[in-house]
């Protein structure tokens, strides 16, 4: 993801997290963390393309997702994909590309917040071999809604358990399953 890219995934950010989007200064904060020397974020998008046949088809952001990585320990921000692309598997090379970036960072272990109420969401992480290890409670804002906290130790090659994922996201560029935020929780739509 790119500075570019922040109206674009704005725009996503407020369609899938109405009540506790994101706003503008966020990803800007979150970006100027995600290049040179000190980085230590890494954000992605995934762009859908138009008409592949044309020279100048359109490209349309589909999904993003973050990830920061301190002192060993990924936390995975934010995954929002398209709801057109919900169940299509966005949501799995999105989250593949961030445990990718948290191998690449060395992290021992990836942790994430997700709501109590987004069992599609937890889904996926579990089978990512995520496991839920506590309570937030109150953690989204404003609904007052708890966060399960979850992690998985990172001594395996990122991917789900239970079947194969495709490769990462087409479009994506190093730089948060759809919908997740970890400075506000972990949210994932998709």
């Amino acid at each position: 993801m790119r500075w570019w890219d922040i109206e674009p995934v704005l725009v996503l950010e407020h369609d899938l997290f109405p009540e506790d989007a994101w706003s503008r200064g966020m990803f800007w904060s979150d970006l100027a963390h995600a290049r040179g020397p000190d980085a230590n974020r890494r954000y992605v998008v995934a762009e859908e393309i138009a008409d592949k046949e044309a020279e100048d088809g359109e490209a349309r952001i589909v999904g993003y997702a973050g990830l920061s990585a301190i002192d060993g320990t990924g936390d995975v921000l934010t995954i929002g994909a398209a709801r057109d692309h919900w169940g299509t598997g966005l949501g799995a090379r999105l989250l593949t590309a961030l445990l990718q970036a948290a191998t690449a960072f060395e992290c021992h272990e990836v942790l994430l917040e997700v709501r109590v109420d987004n069992t599609r969401a937890q889904r996926l992480y579990e089978r990512f071999g995520f496991e839920p290890i506590g309570f937030r409670k109150g953690y989204y804002q404003p609904g007052n809604v708890d966060a399960l906290v979850m992690r998985l130790t990172t001594a395996a090659t990122p991917g789900p358990t239970s079947a194969a994922t495709p490769g990462a996201p087409s479009g994506t560029t190093p730089g948060p399953t759809p919908g997740t935020h970890g400075t506000q929780g972990t949210h994932t739509h998709g």
